[in-house]
């Protein structure tokens, strides 16, 4: 190796390990400024709840599980976000039970995967010429664009996650279309993205790997490279559509059945007039979300060089490269397009999520512009043309937020200055110099937004230890369910972990029942059960209506149990607030009020059985009708029953009726049904005797992926042979091979 190559190889790693270390030092201060920054909303609630009970399942060696006692949210293959097929989420369900502070654990995953992002977006800018001090600039800046910061890092951890398999994907598949890596990194980075189960993240792998394709195609005119990189993309998607079979071929029992139309309500849509202001870190945006018709925060900051800059480009013979710039051109009219709406397009709604991705392509396409055609000459006119566009860009943002036109001023003029201290650098030293203040600053101003501005999103303030919340909370055995609503509850903001007006002591929401190894029906949901969900009119977060009390126990017709009974619940928690006359119910047989422990602070009643827990019994059989069942096995999966009905009956389970479930009588098949579209029960024939009863559940679409999966691992053993032969065949005919140092 030359002692060229060897200095090449040094600076891309330095740089490289630079653009990480500001990630990771950068997202520790925001860590220090706010330590439950990382740890609310969707995070808190919803995914790292997720991550406890499924490393408890994967130590128990359940890989593909469906939580029985869960009811709705308990059917992971079909909720997709698990990441049941990847195995780097599984590394992280499989650490997450031994670790105590939730919080650090949440800001841990988030801050290596913004390291990952980093990375990939220093990958992609390399491949596509920059300069290593500016590819890193671009690394820098990219985990901390504004919807990042405040959408992905507090809360959509699984929208961090996918984007970052996939930026890497994307310079893998470059590098692959070129000849100067096999197919194997680009099938793994792929392969990841698409298995996080996060639709969108499955999007942009694919629209990703189409846009390289296409781009490469028009830089060289060669079809074969990109038809080797839909070769290795089918593979990807082909071994990770088992992610998505069972969710999609179990929609039309859940609440996403009916979402197949195409609307625009302009919720979370951005247009591109919101993305004007990307060099303001004070500007805020009209588009609309949960905080309002006006998001009041820099969800659409990107960097605050990164537009004023363009008048340092040499625009002229920046057009030699716009054909080998094309694949990104393509990328950033695609999401421009999507981000402006409509708001749904069927079940992928939401457009303005995919505003990260603008952040990476807009930072990646002007580093590399800079890096390769930069110039400041001549200056003056440029440096007139770069304080223009920093005043319209201020212009813009008093219009979208007047009440902060004292921050915008105040930026702009930083902006102003700054730009001319890089300027500065940039001309009489190095440029290097100037790219490494370029990522310093990203630190300072990152700080800045976050103590200024509030989160978008909702914290619930859950308790952030394990062993804290369970010390506090009854340790009720069985299966409970609660009644009540969140809204009902006091859980602001700036609420205090450990108060007593917050309801963690005696109630649950969100996933809150996971991280207290307890056993709640209530757990987060995004797709739901639409019969179950009405029965006890339960919400995504598990909250219910005022009517759920009378309705879980009704009896119902056909068995003559009590749903509660069906359900085989021990224990049902009433929220006082939702339900302040409790006096005026009538206990149902069979159950009596209890005292509710101390720890609860006067929150909630609690009913249980008068004879104690059932749901201990083997096996999930709750009723029966004209039959006789005896347990013999049984399994989240699979249950046997040793079953008798001289006349013909029925028999019920305390299973949801998700899309799955098969049953035999004595080895012959019998017809799953649902009783009121809930309880999964079966009819058995006139004249059975003590005959072998099995239910097995399989997730829809389970073989068929698993025969994907197959088909993609031998289409990518193809392409490794390809790739193999291919490279002895170029040796063999002398060509010289092309000295290529990856990261």
């Amino acid at each position: 190796m030359s002692s060229a190559t060897s200095t090449f190889r040094r600076e891309r790693w330095a740089w490289g390990s630079a653009s990480a270390g500001i990630v990771v030092v950068g997202l520790l201060a925001v860590l220090a400024l706010r330590p439950t920054f990382f740890y609310i909303d969707d995070t808190a609630s919803g995914a790292v709840g997720n991550w406890l009970q499924l490393g408890r399942l994967l130590r128990e060696g359940q890989f593909v599980p469906i939580v029985l006692h869960q009811w709705m949210a308990g059917n992971y293959p079909v909720e997709g976000q698990g990441g049941l097929w990847n195995p780097v989420q599984m590394a992280i369900n499989f650490i997450a039970p031994s670790v105590d502070n939730l919080s650090l654990l949440a800001a841990a995953v988030k801050i290596g995967f913004a390291v990952v992002l980093a990375l990939g977006v220093y990958r992609v800018a390399l491949v596509y010429g920059a300069r290593p001090a500016w590819a890193a600039v671009a690394a820098a800046s990219a985990p901390f664009a504004g919807f990042t910061l405040f959408f992905e890092q507090p809360s959509w951890v699984t929208s961090l996650i996918g984007m970052a398999w996939v930026i890497q994907a994307w310079a893998s598949a470059v590098r692959y279309v070129r000849g100067q890596s096999g197919p194997i990194p680009v099938f793994v980075f792929l392969y990841l993205a698409i298995s996080v189960g996060y639709v969108h993240a499955a999007l942009m792998a694919g629209v990703t790997a189409g846009a390289v394709m296409i781009g490469e195609y028009i830089h060289t005119r060669q079809l074969w490279p990109s038809l080797r990189l839909a070769a290795v993309s089918v593979a990807a998607a082909a071994c990770g559509a088992v992610t998505f079979l069972p969710g999609v071929l179990s929609s039309a029992v859940t609440w996403r059945t009916g979402q197949e139309g195409t609307l625009n309500d302009n919720f979370l849509t951005a247009p591109w007039s919101e993305t004007i202001t990307a060099s303001i870190p004070s500007a805020v945006t009209s588009i609309e979300s949960w905080a309002g018709e006006t998001t009041t925060a820099p969800v659409t900051y990107i960097a605050w060089f990164l537009v004023p800059i363009l008048a340092f480009v040499g625009w002229q013979r920046a057009t030699s490269s716009f054909k080998e710039l094309s694949a990104p051109a393509i990328l950033l009219v695609f999401l421009l397009l999507f981000t402006a709406g409509p708001s749904d397009i069927g079940q992928i709604r939401w457009p303005a999520r995919l505003l990260p991705f603008v952040a990476v392509v807009a930072l990646i396409i002007v580093v590399t512009l800079v890096s390769r055609f930069g110039t400041t000459r001549p200056a003056r006119p440029r440096i007139v043309a770069a304080v223009t566009i920093t005043v319209i860009l201020v212009l813009r943002a008093m219009s979208s937020g007047p009440q902060f036109a004292s921050r915008h001023l105040m930026w702009g003029l930083l902006v102003v200055a700054l730009g001319a201290v890089v300027l500065v650098l940039a001309m009489r030293r190095d440029q290097r110099v100037a790219a490494a203040l370029l990522m310093v600053l990203v630190i300072p101003i990152a700080l800045y937004q976050v103590g200024n501005y509030v989160p978008v999103l909702s914290s619930w303030a859950l308790p952030t230890s394990q062993s804290e919340a369970r010390d506090e909370f009854p340790d009720f055995d069985g299966t409970t369910l609660q009644l009540g609503t969140r809204t009902l509850t006091d859980t602001p903001s700036s609420g205090t972990k450990g108060t007593d007006n917050l309801p963690w002591r005696s109630q649950v929401y969100g996933n809150y029942a996971k991280d207290l190894d307890l056993d709640y029906v209530n757990a987060y949901t995004p797709v739901g059960h639409q019969k179950f969900a009405g029965l006890l009119c339960m919400e995504y977060d598990g909250s219910t209506c005022a009517s759920a009390l009378q309705s879980v126990f009704n009896t119902d017709l056909y068995t003559g149990r009590t749903f509660a009974d069906l359900m085989l619940l021990d224990r049902v928690t009433v929220q006082k607030t939702q339900f302040p006359s409790l006096q005026n119910f009538a206990v149902p047989p069979g159950w009596h009020w209890v005292p509710a422990p101390k720890s609860s602070g006067d929150q909630i009643a609690v009913l249980e059985r008068i004879d104690g827990p059932i749901s201990a019994q083997q096996g999930t059989v709750s009723a029966t009708v004209n039959a006789t069942a005896t347990p013999v096995s049984s399994s989240s999966n699979h249950e046997e029953v040793t079953v008798s009905s001289p006349a013909g009956g029925s028999v019920v389970f305390a299973r949801l009726a998700w899309p799955g479930y098969t049953a035999s009588l004595n080895g012959q098949p019998l017809t799953v049904q649902g009783l009121g579209g809930t309880f999964v029960y079966v009819d058995l024939p006139a004249g059975t005797t003590d005959a072998a009863l099995e239910i097995t559940f399989r997730p829809p679409g389970q073989r068929l992926g698993l025969a994907g999966m197959a088909f993609g691992i031998v289409l990518l053993a193809v392409m490794v042979g390809e790739n193999i032969r291919r490279r002895r065949r170029d040796q063999g005919a002398g060509a010289s091979p092309t000295t290529t140092v990856s990261l």
